[in-house]
């Protein structure tokens, strides 16, 4: 028998508006693998979206569950089973990493000696534990990011939320921090969704996608590529592609023309790519270009984005 599981993060039919302008536009989705990607463009209603699930906005109509709990009524309970991370610089430049973290961590519940311990355990997670005593606005922007993963989990959240982590990271920073996230979700466990305009960090962090435009929904899957998705293999050869075709029809793939100097061929197995490198050396036929007959994720994920 099948024991029901509640999501992370469930949403139904979610709308707001700011005057004229429509933020959320009956979005509806389910949101519950170790790491899922908010994607969109400035303005597609990100930001509004993960501030309904904090409780911190009313929404104009629909329901946010978080955790199985109403964000509506239960917004209190929510937050103190949730940890976020916000965009914007909110630091306070004069306190150490350490007080900073201890000090959310009792106003958490947590005791003195119990704050102390995971203010250090957090630090140490994130890559901040030889920086502990240092005053935060001596950090560079990377390590001021960290710092806000850190008190987002030092009261062991189940789920944590990240608005833009990377936003104005150099390239060093943002691999740091994308490895930071990686880890939260995969070594401690922690169920992650972050926001981000960015690709690329989706593609690197997470499991699953969910795409806004323009306050809808236009896309929600797995970021692995599904059975089947990628069984069509175009091949473009430098010369007459007859003598491939022939071969690859004799070791049992389906294959067809495709157009001058190209070929169709339909991958059942992991070992027939290796049959098409063996009957390409075989017949002597040169390979310019091998690639999934159909879209990639990439070219789904930057339609759905607009």
């Amino acid at each position: 028998m099948r024991v029901a599981v509640t999501p992370a993060i469930e949403v139904r039919g979610a709308r707001r508006s700011y005057g004229s302008v429509v933020a959320l536009d009956d979005v509806t989705v389910r949101i519950d693998a170790p790491a899922t990607g908010l994607l969109g463009r400035n303005g597609a209603g990100k930001s509004t979206l993960m501030k309904a699930i904090l409780g911190l906005v009313r929404l104009d109509g629909g329901e946010i569950d978080v955790l199985g709990e109403n964000a509506r009524t239960h917004g209190d309970r929510i937050r103190r089973r949730i940890g976020y991370a916000p965009e914007h610089e909110c630091l306070p430049p004069e306190l150490t990493a350490a007080d900073l973290v201890r000090h959310l961590a009792e106003l958490r519940g947590l005791s003195r000696a119990d704050a102390i311990r995971r203010a250090s355990e957090v630090l140490f997670a994130v890559g901040l534990e030889e920086e502990r005593s240092r005053v935060i606005g001596s950090f560079s922007l990377g390590m001021r990011q960290r710092v806000k993963i850190a008190q987002a989990l030092v009261h062991a959240p189940e789920l944590i939320i990240l608005d833009e982590p990377t936003n104005g990271l150099d390239p060093t920073q943002r691999a740091e921090m994308l490895e930071v996230i990686r880890r939260v979700s995969q070594d401690l466990g922690v169920r992650v969704l972050i926001s981000s305009h960015i690709l690329d960090d989706i593609r690197r962090t997470c499991d699953h996608v969910v795409v806004l435009r323009q306050g809808r929904v236009t896309l929600d899957r797995p970021l692995a590529a599904s059975a089947g998705e990628d069984d069509e293999l175009l091949i473009e050869t430098v010369g007459d592609s007859a003598p491939l075709l022939a071969a690859l029809t004799a070791r049992g793939i389906a294959t067809e023309p495709a157009g001058e100097q190209r070929l169709r061929a339909r991958i059942a197995r992991d070992e027939d790519r290796a049959s098409v490198r063996d009957a390409a050396a075989e017949t002597g036929s040169g390979l310019r270009r091998l690639h999934p007959a159909g879209p990639s994720i990439e070219d789904e994920l930057l339609e759905a984005i607009g």
